[in-house]
């Protein structure tokens, strides 16, 4: 049998080999690794720094305090020893305010991709490695088998953090790696580690997985996006208001189908279920009708499919006015990145574009009408006419970069830049 040190170093080839095929050398962002000081993402830690090193990239490790367990102090204090010896930068996090008394577990994820992604971008990067094994895979299979939505966890993939996490993407080198050869490498290197004791705590979904789990379960990695997924999202076009649309009378994939209501819709979670199967059926079925789904309008006709935003669904709060702080980007409706010099307020133009100048009042004219009372404009102080945003800010629309990162059209580092650009700032996939 192969002693410990063959084991680590044959695991070393093995994920950079992953991270060469998926990000860029010798530039100047740096990579961040979501570091907890649990096993795996130690583990991962001491991988990624041999890897940057010869890479010629920056290290950062991001450590979230969700300030859950009595000893998440103690906890991030190892994490930044662990980063700091290894050369990495460190930065700590921290989960405020009240935890739900329920969906603990849930909440404390989704915070943990928000400040996540949100401290990777402001420290100039877009990529983050997370240190999921195939045991993880293995132990979501069983939960979604006990009738679970988690969703299935890719090698590549956007944030799930909206919008926190737009332009981030997270890396996950370790998918076809046990724990068990993780801590056989941290122990050829004279390192400990953390056991966070609510990985054992049977109240959790995740943890009666694990404690079920047989060793020997058989293990899918072939999540990665479909083929027709990535056609359908070169073949649509989103135009400057957010409107994605799609040649018909081809049937679309159902993850392409709920990825384009999402995006055009600005929200945070895609339709699934009955709800995205009727849906589906009805553009298959080739007659044309309109119908809204999840904050998004769709629109059939025998020609093309147009989705929207349902500017009259106002449930989630998107279409209210924000206060932008001048020089700094904000994010409105989840459909908008918008920075004016001056700040200013932004607002639907539904009711105000009579207030509009004539030639906005024109312009206006090119975009469908079932679009134009989701557009935002921009009041520069109280009593100000309103303007269009684009006119007045700068303006990315983040429906097409967001379609084209959850659709597979974004599959390396060095392309996210291009992405997120897009043509005419972000308006088109095209």
């Amino acid at each position: 049998m192969p002693c410990e040190s063959e084991v680590s170093e044959g695991l070393n080839n093995h994920v950079h080999a992953i991270l060469d095929r998926r990000l860029s050398r010798d530039v100047s962002a740096p990579i961040a690794v979501a570091l907890s000081g649990g096993g795996d993402s130690l583990a991962l830690l001491t991988l990624a720094a041999d890897w940057a090193k010869t890479r010629g990239r920056k290290l950062i490790a991001l450590t979230v305090d969700h300030r859950v367990q009595a000893d998440s102090a103690r906890w991030s204090a190892f994490a930044r020893d662990a980063a700091l010896r290894v050369g990495a930068e460190w930065r700590g996090l921290v989960w405020e305010g009240e935890k739900p008394a329920t969906g603990l577990q849930a909440a404390a994820r989704g915070a943990r991709h928000a400040l996540i992604a949100e401290a990777a971008r402001d420290a100039g990067g877009c990529v983050v490695l997370f240190g999921h094994t195939r045991d993880d895979v293995l132990e979501a299979d069983r939960m979604r088998a006990e009738g679970s939505t988690l969703g299935h966890v890719r090698e590549w993939s956007p944030s799930p953090a909206w919008p926190q996490g737009r332009d981030v993407f997270l890396l996950r080198p370790l998918l076809d790696v046990s724990r068990a050869a993780l801590r056989a490498h941290l122990t050829s290197r004279g390192l400990d580690w953390i056991d966070d004791p609510a990985n054992a705590d049977l109240r959790y979904a995740r943890s009666r997985a694990r404690a079920a789990l047989q060793t020997t379960d058989a293990v899918d990695l072939g999540h990665e996006p479909d083929a027709a997924v990535t056609r359908a999202a070169q073949a649509a076009r989103v135009d400057a208001a957010g409107v994605i649309s799609w040649p018909r009378p081809k049937p679309a994939p159902r993850a392409f189908l709920a990825a384009a209501l999402l995006c055009a819709s600005g929200g945070e979670r895609p339709p699934r279920g009955d709800q995205l199967e009727r849906l589906a059926g009805r553009l298959d079925g080739g007659g044309a009708f309109t119908a809204t789904l999840r904050g998004a309008r769709i629109e059939a006709d025998a020609a093309e499919v147009r989705v929207v935003r349902d500017a009259g669904e106002t449930a989630r709060g998107g279409l209210a006015p924000l206060r932008l702080t001048p020089g700094q980007a904000s994010i409105w409706d989840g459909r908008f990145e918008i920075t004016a010099d001056g700040g200013g307020e932004i607002r639907p133009l539904k009711g105000l574009a009579a207030a509009l100048s004539h030639p906005e009042r024109q312009e206006i004219l090119g975009f469908s009408p079932q679009a134009r009372p989701g557009l935002p404009v921009l009041i520069a102080q109280p009593g100000a006419s309103p303007v269009l945003a684009a006119k007045a800010a700068w303006v990315r629309v983040l429906a097409g970069p967001r379609l084209g990162a959850a659709c597979g059209l974004v599959a390396q580092e060095a392309d996210i830049a291009v992405m997120s650009r897009g043509a005419d700032g972000g308006a088109s996939l095209c």
